[in-house]
C-alpha cells in the first residue's frame, strides 16, 4: 500500500519548478501524474497487478477485458476456482506443442476443468485454454491494469491535510515525479534549457524503472 501523498508529490514538483500554481497549475500537474501511471505500466506491467476471478467464455479463446475492463495484459493463470471444478492448478504450455500433439483440440468438448493455458505476447489481453472452456469455468488469474486516475480539486491538491496517496507503490514515486517534470519542462520546449531538462527527467524516469527491473530480478524468490 502506498504512503506517498499526492499533495506531497505535487509540492515537490512545484519546488523543483520554482512555481506556485502559475506557469504550471496544479490541475495540470495532476494530469501528468495520471499520465505517468500509463507510462509506467507500459514499461513495467507488474507495477500494478491484480488477482481476480475470470469467468470464461465458451471455447478456447478468452478475452481478459470481458472480466476486467482496465486490464492491459495477462500475467498468469493460477488455478480453477469454479464451484463444480476440480480446483486444480493450470499450467502454461506453448501453443505449438499442443497443436502438434492434438491438432483438433480447438473443437474438443468443453469442460469446467481447465488444464492448460497459452499466451501470445502479440495479443496480451487474450489467452487460450485447454480443454476449451464452458461458460461455467472460472479461473484465478493475475493481470496488469492501469491505475485509476485522480480527480482532485485544485483546493485538495494544495491542502497539506489531504491524505490521498498515489495509486502505485512508493517505490515508483521518483519515477512519477520525473515524468511530471518531463511533461512540465516539455511545455517550455522552445527554451533550450527547458528542453534539455525535459529530456534529462525522462531519461531519469527510464533509468529508475530499468534499475528497479534489475533489482526485482535479483531479489525475487528463487533468484540465483
Amino acid at each position: 500500500m502506498a504512503t506517498v501523498k499526492v499533495v506531497d508529490l505535487i509540492a515537490r514538483a512545484q519546488a523543483i519548478l520554482v512555481d506556485s500554481n502559475v506557469r504550471w497549475p496544479v490541475s495540470e500537474l495532476q494530469y501528468w501524474l495520471n499520465d505517468s501511471y500509463r507510462e509506467i505500466v507500459l514499461v513495467r506491467p507488474d507495477a500494478n497487478t491484480q488477482t481476480g476471478t475470470f469467468t470464461c467464455a465458451a471455447g478456447a479463446r478468452q478475452n481478459l477485458t470481458t472480466g476486467f475492463s482496465a486490464a492491459t495484459r495477462l500475467m498468469d493463470v493460477i488455478r480453477n476456482v469454479a464451484a463444480t471444478s476440480d480446483k486444480k492448478a493450470v499450467r502454461l504450455i506453448d501453443r505449438r506443442s499442443l497443436d502438434d500433439q492434438r491438432p483438433g483440440w480447438y473443437g474438443e468438448t468443453g469442460s469446467v476443468d481447465i488444464q492448460l493455458y497459452m499466451f501470445d505476447p502479440v495479443i496480451p489481453k487474450e489467452f487460450l485454454v485447454y480443454p476449451p472452456a464452458t461458460t461455467s469455468a472460472q479461473l484465478e488469474v493475475v493481470y496488469a491494469s492501469i491505475p485509476s486516475a485522480h480527480a482532485m480539486s485544485d483546493a485538495e491538491l494544495v491542502d497539506d491535510t489531504d491524505t490521498t496517496t498515489i495509486n502505485l507503490g512508493d517505490s515508483y514515486a521518483n519515477a512519477i515525479l520525473d515524468y511530471i517534470l518531463y511533461r512540465a519542462y516539455s511545455k517550455d520546449a522552445e527554451n533550450p534549457q527547458s528542453a534539455s531538462r525535459a529530456v534529462a527527467h525522462y531519461q531519469a524516469m527510464q533509468a529508475s524503472l530499468g534499475a528497479k527491473t534489475t533489482s526485482d530480478q535479483v531479489a525475487q524468490p528463487g533468484a540465483k
